[in-house]
């Protein structure tokens, strides 16, 4: 855990989060300043800079789980598709020193001049209950 990690503050429970899924390995949480409703972060409970200082097989559990957390969320949120960003570094624009997934659910009409719709802040209401909803349309099992 890095000490000046928010994500590693959320993992142990001293920062909130509106968590999703959680196993041993892996978190799921609601983005605080999602994109669009339903945007949604898949976190390695380990902290791992970026996706270079984390082991292979590491990656390869993180993305395996990354399909699965996203049919839920368009599910969920009746998307009409979505987008998944994994930024590392500074220059390409990761906000957090924690490697993580973004799953960005997209609509048909959430971007007329074809640009990223912005971000806000969601009230942690709206969160709590998208994530409601994303954690019954949650249909796998639990890694070892």
């Amino acid at each position: 855990m890095s000490k000046s990690c928010i994500f590693c503050s959320i993992i142990a429970g001293k920062e909130p989060g509106t968590m999703v899924y959680r196993d041993h390995n892996f978190l799921v949480i609601m983005d605080k300043y999602p994109i669009n409703p339903g945007h949604t972060l898949v976190i390695p409970v380990k902290h791992y800079d970026d996706l270079l200082n984390m082991p292979p097989a590491e990656v390869g559990k993180l993305h395996s789980l990354v399909p699965l957390i996203a049919k839920a969320v368009v599910s969920a949120v009746k998307a009409d598709g979505f987008n998944v960003g994994q930024n590392n570094g500074i220059a390409a624009n990761q906000i957090v020193p924690h490697v993580h997934v973004h799953i960005v659910p997209r609509f048909n009409d959430d971007s007329p001049d074809g640009k990223w719709p912005a971000r806000r802040v969601a009230s942690n209401e709206e969160l709590a209950k998208i994530a409601h909803k994303v954690k019954q349309e949650i249909t796998l099992v639990p890694s070892k």
